[in-house]
């Protein structure tokens, strides 16, 4: 969610002729805040120390934090950081360009947060970072109450995009090139819970809603119907569901929609239900594992990944050894695995039994090699499987005399290969054998069995030769917790010039 607000405030800052500052001294450094974890928080304030001396020695400099700590610490952080010129929250990113114009004209910091959104984000101006892959938002806030998580607080309620938009946004997309879009949201299988105001709208919009539910199944589902008869669009992912919320149907249009890819990210938190209900998470072990065995029975090559929390209070061994039996029995592909980390505002900051450092670090390193164990034995058997694989940005990399390209799979897992003779650009598909298994990645050591130019690639190697090359801005978010094989991208934000 934080890398495509980034990509928003991009296309904002691109549209008030900022560029990219590149090597260049910049003029706006923009951090795009994450508050999910204490680890954020430090290393915002870590940053804004670094940056103090550069802005003492470049008059004009000017400094923006936004995002969801931004909407968490108005208060402080310019208290903490004076030398800060603008303070931004998760509800008013297209404010940005007007409160640097501002703070410059009026030589004093401009704190602006809005306590409900004021602009439906997709509206904005953007500058994607991929030519070929793209984020889409059908939905922004939550309407969950897990007593670990600040989030709801900071974005709000849920609140629906009307599924017309959502699916012009992708035709338009896959018209400039776009093969792959991955639906995004705090909860995509709520999506339609807000339909009720949408709904009373007007006719149109009436009619766009009964169009997704007119099966008789879930919007979320109908939503992903509708994306597979997009024509030109390859691959469609989402993330991220709720247990809770997640439906059969969901589970039949994957596997009936040939372009819904078979990979699921799937939240567990933890395994034993004592924890699952102090977290105030809806669901118990049973229904967690019931929800992967029918995945597996629907769509047996799907690769699962997950999110864990280790050392939420209260936790027991007896409970963290729940956790420990559902990864065993889910086998999954990978985990997000996180040490519970303490988020004042929230219950769970002041339950009872806050366990020390020294055990909840015990049981992370457990549950860590543990998964790596599973990971691995998963990814081994990829082996002698041929896989088409959509081709990443990057240079690749020399293995000694061979060159190594990198891309995805249909199911995610990461794939390096050998480059082939041909000239292959990213965004392009490449068909190969696996022929190694890693714990993260898997390698294809053989020649490429064949190259599909595609007009993704085309759109990456036209913005190349600087026809639609992005002059804007390079955002990107910090990663949390250790990452799968697709993190997210790392960097605290991003340097404009102008």
């Amino acid at each position: 969610m934080n890398v495509h607000d980034s990509e928003r405030l991009s296309g904002l800052l691109e549209d008030a002729g900022y560029v990219r500052a590149g090597e260049a001294e910049p003029d706006v450094v923009v951090f795009n805040t994450c508050a999910v974890r204490e680890n954020a928080d430090n290393r915002l304030y870590g940053n804004l120390g670094h940056l103090r001396p550069v802005k003492d020695g470049h008059p004009g400099m000017q400094i923006a934090v936004g995002g969801c700590l931004a909407q968490k610490d108005r208060d402080t952080i310019v208290k903490r950081a004076p030398w800060v010129d603008v303070v931004f929250g998760t509800h008013n990113i297209g404010s940005l360009p007007a409160l640097l114009e501002r703070s410059r004209v009026q030589s004093e910091a401009q704190v602006e947060i809005e306590e409900s959104l004021v602009t439906f984000p997709s509206t904005l101006p953007t500058r994607r970072e991929s030519p070929y892959a793209a984020w889409v938002s059908i939905s922004v806030g939550c309407n969950n109450t897990c007593t670990f998580c600040i989030v709801p607080s900071l974005r709000g309620k849920e609140k629906d995009r009307r599924p017309g938009e959502i699916l012009a946004e992708v035709e338009a997309l896959v018209g400039e090139g776009v093969l792959e879009v991955t639906l995004l949201g705090q909860n995509v299988n709520a999506y339609g819970s807000g339909f009720g105001a949408l709904a009373a709208a007007t006719d149109g919009v009436r009619d766009e809603v009964r169009a997704l539910t007119s099966g008789g199944g879930s919007a979320f589902a109908g939503l992903l119907r509708a994306a597979g008869r997009v024509e030109g669009l390859e691959r469609v992912r989402f993330t991220s569901p709720h247990p809770k919320d997640f439906t059969d149907d969901v589970i039949a249009a994957m596997a009936e929609t040939p372009n819904v890819m078979p990979s699921l990210h799937m939240p567990l938190q933890s395994g034993s239900d004592a924890v699952l209900r102090a977290m105030r998470r809806s669901y118990r072990q049973e229904r967690f594992l019931g929800i992967i065995d029918k995945v597996r029975a629907a769509i047996p090559d799907a690769a699962i990944t997950t999110d864990i929390i280790v050392g939420f209070p209260g936790e027991t061994d007896a409970d963290f050894e729940e956790t420990l039996h559902v990864v065993r029995e889910a086998r999954f592909a990978s985990a997000f695995t996180f040490q519970y980390s303490k988020r004042p505002g929230t219950p769970a900051a002041t339950m009872d039994g806050q366990l020390p450092k020294e055990v909840v670090q015990e049981r992370y390193e457990r549950l860590v090699a543990l998964q790596e164990e599973i990971s691995w034995a998963e990814n081994k058997k990829q082996l002698g499987r041929t896989l088409e694989v959509l081709v990443a940005e990057g240079e690749g990399r020399k293995d000694g005399e061979t060159r190594r390209l990198s891309g995805r799979a249909p199911d995610n897992r990461l794939v390096h290969f050998r480059a082939p003779d041909e000239h292959v650009r990213p965004g392009d598909m490449v068909t190969v054998e696996v022929t190694y298994a890693a714990p993260h990645h898997l390698v294809a050591d053989g020649d490429v069995r064949s190259v599909r130019r595609t007009r993704a690639g085309d759109a990456w190697e036209a913005r190349q030769g600087g026809g639609d090359a992005p002059k804007g801005v390079a955002l990107g978010m910090p990663s949390i917790g250790r990452p799968a094989p697709a993190a997210a991208p790392s960097g605290p934000g991003c340097a404009t010039g102008r």
